[in-house]
């Protein structure tokens, strides 16, 4: 499956197990984990929406992406 690479902006490429992610053109080569923290960390828009999902409860606040490392 084809996906944005997070370092080049290229086609990247999505094992279809989601079990790693890899780019020819920048040689990026990480798991789907990596994947996800890498452009959380990097793309203000993802670790907004991650930081919904840290366990957040009622009255508490949802965390920060150092929860998620």
């Amino acid at each position: 499956m084809k996906i944005k690479c997070p370092k080049c902006k290229k086609n990247a490429e999505l094992s279809m197990d989601f079990s790693f992610v890899k780019c020819d053109n920048c040689d990026l080569d990480m798991s789907y984990g990596e994947y996800v923290k890498f452009v959380a960390h990097n793309e203000t828009t993802y670790s907004d929406i991650l930081g919904d999902y840290t366990g957040s409860t009622e009255g508490q606040a949802a965390g920060s992406l150092d929860e998620w490392d």
